[in-house]
C-alpha cells in the first residue's frame, strides 16, 4: 500500500478525476476569481501568467514552472552530446534523416485524417446557427501576419536549438573540451534533480487543468460536435497504435510496452493539455530507456516544433469537417492543394500563440472556398481536443527519437528491457496493493 501511495502515476490520475467532477458539480468554485485582473511575472526566460480563476491559476503556475526547465535542458543535452559525440558529420546526418522522418510522417498524418474525415463525414447535419463561437478576429489577424521570420522569432526552443548546436560544433574541436564537459555534467544533474522536485506537483497542476476545462466548457458543449470529436479521437488513435505501431515494430520494440514506460507523462499531458509539461521528463526518460544523450537533444526539441503529428491529423480534419459543414464539395485538385498547404504551414504551429487556430485560419484564406467564419464553430470544443493532440504530438516524437536512435546505431537495448521490466514489476506491486 506504501508503494502505491507515493507513485506519481495514482496520484495524476486521482487528481484528474477529482478535477473532473469538481468541474462538472461545483463549476462556480473551480472558477473563483482570485484576482480583479490578471498579472504577469517575468522570470528569467520564462512567463508566469496569474489567471483570474482558481482552477486554472493551478495549472498555469505548474505549466510555467516546467517550462523553466525546457530550454535549460534542451541546451545542456545538446551540447554536451555533440561534444561527446565529437563527429560532426553524424550531428549533420542525424538532423538531416529527423527532418526528413519528421515531413514523411507528419505527412501521412495529414492524409489519414484528410481520408477518416471524408469517409465518416463528421460535418454532415450540423446546423451552424445552434453553436455559438467566440471572436475569432484575433487567429485571422495574426494569420495574416505569420511569417517563418516571426516563427523562429517567437519560438525559443528553437533559437536555444541553434545556439547549443552552433555551440556544441564549435567546442567539440576545442582542445580543452573535456573540461568543458566537466563543468556541464555536474549542472545537467543539479537541473534534472530540480525537475524531479518540481513534477511531484504534476497532480495539482493535472487537478487545476481538467477543472478549468470541464468548469468553463461543460459536457453539454460536446453534444453539437460530438460526431467531430469522436472521428478526431479515432483517427489519432488509429495513428498511434496502426502507424507508430509498425514504425516501432520495424526494430521489435513493443508500442506498448513504451506507453506503459511513459504512462506518467501522458497523464500530466492529459490533464494539463500541454506537452510541455512533460517534454523535460521524457527527454530525461528516453536517455534512461537506452537513446543516445545526443539524439534525444536533437530530435525531441526539434520535433516539438516540426513533428506535429495530432496538430496535423487535428488541422486536416478540420479543414474537411467545415467544407461539409458549409457544403463546399472539395474535387481533388483542392484536396491536393490543401494536402500542400498544410504541410508547410503545420509546421509553425508549435511556435505561435493560438497555434492551431491561426494555423487554421491561415489555410482557410490561402485555398479560398471555405469560410473562415467557420472557425467560430470549433472554439467550444477546441480545449477538449487539445488533450489529444497534445498527447498524439507527445507519442510521436517518444517514437521518432527511438526509431532514430536504433536506425543510428545509438540505441543500447539492454537499457530498454531494464527500463520496461521495472515498470511491469511496479505495476504488479501497485495491483497487488490495490487488491488487499
Amino acid at each position: 500500500m506504501k508503494k502505491l501511495f507515493t507513485n506519481l502515476t495514482f496520484w495524476v490520475l486521482t487528481a484528474i478525476i477529482l478535477g473532473v467532477l469538481l468541474g462538472h458539480y461545483n463549476p462556480e468554485f473551480a472558477l473563483k476569481p482570485i484576482l480583479e485582473k490578471g498579472v504577469k511575472l517575468n522570470l528569467f526566460i520564462s512567463e508566469f501568467e496569474i489567471k483570474t480563476t482558481f482552477s486554472e491559476f493551478l495549472s498555469s503556475i505548474f505549466i510555467s514552472t516546467v517550462k523553466l526547465f525546457i530550454n535549460p535542458i534542451i541546451f545542456l543535452t545538446i551540447t554536451l552530446g555533440i561534444i561527446s559525440m565529437g563527429d560532426l558529420k553524424k550531428v549533420g546526418k542525424v538532423g538531416a534523416k529527423a527532418l526528413i522522418y519528421f515531413e514523411i510522417v507528419t505527412t501521412v498524418a495529414l492524409i489519414i485524417g484528410i481520408l477518416v474525415a471524408n469517409i465518416l463525414r463528421p460535418g454532415d447535419g450540423v446546423v451552424t446557427q445552434d453553436i455559438k463561437g467566440g471572436d475569432i478576429s484575433k487567429y485571422t489577424q495574426s494569420a495574416e501576419q505569420f511569417s517563418w521570420v516571426k516563427f523562429f522569432w517567437d519560438n525559443v526552443t528553437l533559437q536555444v536549438l541553434v545556439v547549443a548546436i552552433v555551440l556544441g560544433v564549435a567546442l567539440s574541436n576545442y582542445s580543452g573540451r573535456q573540461a568543458v564537459v566537466n563543468f556541464l555534467s555536474p549542472i545537467s544533474k543539479k537541473v534534472f534533480w530540480a525537475l524531479h522536485k518540481v513534477m511531484l506537483l504534476a497532480p495539482i497542476g493535472a487537478f487545476g487543468g481538467m477543472a478549468f476545462t470541464i468548469a468553463k466548457y461543460g459536457i453539454k458543449t460536446l453534444l453539437p460536435l460530438a460526431k467531430l470529436m469522436g472521428t478526431v479521437y479515432t483517427t489519432m488513435a488509429l495513428f498511434i497504435f496502426v502507424v507508430l505501431y509498425f514504425i516501432l515494430r520495424y526494430y521489435k520494440i513493443s508500442l506498448w510496452g513504451f506507453l506503459k514506460y511513459i504512462r506518467e507523462e501522458l497523464l500530466i499531458v492529459l490533464g494539463t493539455s500541454s506537452s510541455e509539461a512533460a517534454l523535460p521528463s521524457l527527454m530525461e526518460k528516453l536517455e534512461e530507456m537506452g537513446c543516445s544523450k545526443s539524439v534525444v537533444g536533437l530530435v525531441v526539441p526539434a520535433g516539438y516544433s516540426f513533428n506535429l503529428d495530432g496538430t496535423t491529423i487535428y488541422l486536416s480534419m478540420a479543414v474537411i469537417f467545415l467544407a461539409q459543414v458549409f457544403n463546399v464539395h472539395l474535387d481533388i485538385q483542392q484536396i491536393l492543394t490543401i494536402i500542400g498547404i498544410l504541410m508547410v504551414t503545420s509546421k509553425g504551429a508549435a511556435g505561435v500563440t493560438g497555434s492551431g487556430f491561426i494555423v487554421l485560419a491561415s489555410t482557410l484564406t490561402a485555398i479560398k472556398v471555405i469560410p473562415v467564419e467557420g472557425l467560430a464553430l470549433l472554439l467550444g470544443v477546441d480545449r477538449f481536443m487539445s488533450e489529444a493532440r497534445a498527447i498524439t504530438n507527445f507519442i510521436g516524437n517518444g517514437v521518432a527519437t527511438v526509431w532514430i536512435s536504433n536506425n543510428e546505431n545509438e540505441f543500447d537495448r539492454n537499457k530498454m528491457n531494464y527500463a520496461f521490466k521495472h515498470i511491469e514489476a511496479t505495476e504488479n506491486i501497485i495491483t497487488d496493493n490495490i487488491k488487499n
